[in-house]
């Protein structure tokens, strides 16, 4: 993505420039007759030369950026900040030149104030490039869940480990137990439970068997397959989401700063008001007035606090948020939080936990609890299914088993304590021919049967677990006024349990990638701002087509990189502190620009001399002052921003005044 690279190398060319900037600036301003009037101190006379010398180098090279910039902007139509900037300092260094060689008599003396505008803009530039540098290498994240090479099955059953660009459509592969699926393809030999919660959300590892579609990057965890590809290279299902992204991400909207918009407004202000100026004061017959006065208004058109005042509020608020484990990869993402309208929440590893977890424990009568899940957890012990793991943390107790035994979609068998104990669904109670337990269950949960001696001695439920946050946050946007829709690839009675629990307005369940990138355009089209919160690859292309993509820190690098703003942790209520802070943020913007540009409405009739009818003229070197002083309000106005309260806090401290 080109643009993120660039966008890279213009913070690194405005940081080179303006630490040595900085370094020319410093004796250009102490050597400055008109800085060295106002603090009262005389410059030696050997240090003469330093001003034009060193202010000369500080235009062409610290505003070599500028200038450049003003052309292209001005070659598209599109004057802004580059232009004002440009302006200001070509006229500031003009005037001084002209000064400096005793030329038309003027006494301009704007070296230092050229210098101290050409570091304040460039420091401005740097802060607000780097606070701009979207992550990238999203796409590369998705190419990481293939295999590096896949292992082929020749016409003798012989298997060789090939590249995957050497797969080809109709070859069959191997998959071993705990690898990833090389490309799409048909089961042709096997069984297995895979797990396809990178490509489809599904929190539970979905049965394959001979006849079934298996996609690429899904891995199988229990069992050998034998694939037949049907799709390599970019036909794939997750090259499919990788376009996807890419055209997501391609479409987002560029809109410019406000401080951009700003500043073609003043543009256009400073030329009719110097232009004015320079008319009115030769009408009046003082040519020498008419261009000192319209060279004040014109540098001073440009104020410091403009190109200071949304990038310090930019860099405030990536590091505060970057110390309350919120880091903004996009500014224009944190800034449209403000106004959103609806957030969709993934379900796995968003709202729940992304991992089973037992939800429930009926043991037949005779039988406790503990004594249940002893069995359980014994039996389970030797397995390496996400199941069993979740069976063995829930137990207290893990007696030692023996002849375990993996039972290919149906269970375990093994011995504990002299018993024969097998664990497994309904595929397992049928081959038994024994009824399943009278007991309710939560909807959407996997039941396993307990089966001790040939009579089952219980059964457990496991679900993919809600996070205990999770109703405080959707609580909390309930609050302020923005719909909440859970958003799923997974099973619709397993969305349905999750959506009423923590009271979200909407489910959307068994949606492919594709189809979450729809939900959200569809929103969108609406008339709605949306957020679209997620974890896992199958996020990707939502979390880059949304207003606002925000990825939950645990998840993918794939959904990190697509989205602006990414929750270090798994607290799903960051997402309030987000908000917040894109309404404080704003707000510090709006009032930074109302100041700069409200100090350039004032002071650059002052400086062409409306008052001097009454006497009063704005001297140019105090006007140059207030100018930097201007500066200094921006700034303390900007550090109010760290008042700002980003912990996660119940909701009803995070919404919104």
């Amino acid at each position: 993505m080109d643009h993120e690279h660039a966008a890279h190398d213009h913070a690194a060319q405005f940081r080179d420039r303006f630490w040595l900037s900085l370094a020319l600036a410093v004796p250009v301003v102490a050597a400055s007759p008109m800085f060295a009037d106002l603090l009262g101190y005389a410059v030696p006379g050997w240090a003469a030369p330093v001003p034009p010398v060193l202010g000369s180098v500080l235009y062409l090279y610290g505003g070599w950026p500028f200038l450049t910039g003003a052309v292209a902007e001005l070659r598209g139509r599109r004057p802004g900040m580059m232009t004002l900037v440009a302006l200001a300092i070509t006229v500031a260094a003009g005037a001084s030149a002209a000064t400096t060689l005793g030329v038309g008599g003027l006494m301009l003396d704007f070296w230092w104030e050229l210098a101290l505008l050409v570091v304040i803009m460039l420091l401005g530039h740097w802060l607000e490039m780097r606070a701009l540098g979207q992550a990238s290498g999203a796409l590369d994240a998705l190419a990481e869940l293939l295999p590096d090479s896949a292992e082929r099955v020749g016409p003798d059953g012989a298997v060789i480990a090939v590249p995957l660009a050497a797969l080809a459509v109709g070859d069959v592969v191997l998959v071993r137990s705990g690898g990833r699926v090389p490309a799409d393809g048909t089961v042709t030999e096997g069984s297995a439970e895979v797990d396809e919660s990178t490509v489809t959300g599904e929190s539970r590892p979905v049965p394959r068997a001979a006849g079934d579609r298996v996609v690429a990057g899904t891995i199988a965890t229990d069992s050998a397959l034998r694939v037949r590809v049907s799709a390599v290279g970019e036909d794939t299902a997750l090259a499919g989401i990788r376009r996807l992204v890419a055209d997501a991400q391609a479409s987002r909207s560029r809109a410019q700063a406000l401080a951009d918009r700003a500043a073609a407004l003043l543009f256009w202000f400073a030329l009719v008001s110097g232009a004015l100026t320079f008319a009115v004061w030769t009408a009046l017959g003082d040519v020498g007035s008419a261009v000192e006065r319209t060279v004040t208004v014109l540098v001073i058109a440009c104020p410091h606090a403009l190109g200071l005042a949304i990038p310090l509020v930019i860099a405030l608020s990536t590091s505060m948020s970057a110390r309350a484990g919120i880091l903004v990869t996009d500014r224009l993402a944190l800034e449209r939080m403000r106004s959103v309208d609806a957030v969709l929440f993934d379900k796995t590893g968003t709202l729940t936990r992304g991992e089973p977890a037992v939800v429930a424990v009926s043991p037949a009568p005779g039988v406790d609890r503990a004594e249940l899940l002893a069995l359980v957890a014994a039996a389970e012990s030797d397995s390496e299914h996400p199941l069993a793991r979740a069976v063995v943390a829930a137990a207290a107790d893990v007696p030692p088993a023996r002849d375990f035994r993996s039972l290919t979609g149906r269970g375990v068998r093994a011995v504990v304590d002299g018993h024969e104990v097998a664990v497994g669904g309904p595929a397992l109670l049928r081959e038994l021919g024994l009824a399943p337990l009278d007991a309710a269950f939560p909807a959407g949960a996997t039941v396993l049967h307990v089966v001790r001696d040939g009579v089952v001695a219980g059964a457990i439920a496991l679900a993919d677990a809600v996070r205990p946050e999770s109703r405080a946050a959707v609580d909390g946007l309930h609050a302020a006024g923005v719909r909440v829709v859970l958003l799923t690839g997974d099973a619709r009675d397993v969305a349905e349990a999750v959506g009423a629990e923590v009271g979200v307005d909407e489910v959307v369940a068994e949606v492919l990638p594709a189809d979450k990138d729809a939900a959200v355009t569809r929103l969108q089209e609406r008339g709605l701002r949306v957020a679209m919160v997620g974890d896992g690859v199958n996020d990707a292309p939502a979390l880059a087509r949304a207003d606002v993509g925000i990825a939950i820190g645990a998840g993918t690098d794939v959904a990190r990189r697509s989205a602006g703003v990414v929750l270090a942790s798994d607290d799903p209520r960051a997402v309030l502190a987000v908000r917040r802070l894109s309404t404080a943020g704003y707000r510090k913007m709006v009032q930074n620009l109302v100041w700069a540009t409200g100090y350039n409405v004032l002071s650059v009739p002052l400086a062409a001399g409306v008052l001097a009818g009454v006497g009063f003229v704005l001297p140019p070197a105090a006007a140059a002052v207030a100018m930097s002083l201007s500066t200094v309000v921006v700034a303390l106005n900007a550090q109010l921003l760290r008042r700002v309260d980003l912990r996660t806090l119940p909701p009803q401290s995070m919404v919104e005044s």
